[in-house]
């Protein structure tokens, strides 16, 4: 059994947080892709 933390406020903000990171890492890598697809049509 998974064993509750003493804080579910402190619970929730931990997971937001851990959220906000991946979404924010796969945003991150969206305009990365975007700028090279972009590069190789200008350039090809």
């Amino acid at each position: 059994m998974t064993k509750f933390p003493e804080d579910p406020e402190t619970e929730r903000k931990r997971i937001i947080k851990q959220r906000n990171l991946i979404l924010g890492g796969l945003l991150g890598a969206m305009v990365v892709l975007f700028y090279f697809i972009s590069i190789a049509r200008i350039g090809g």
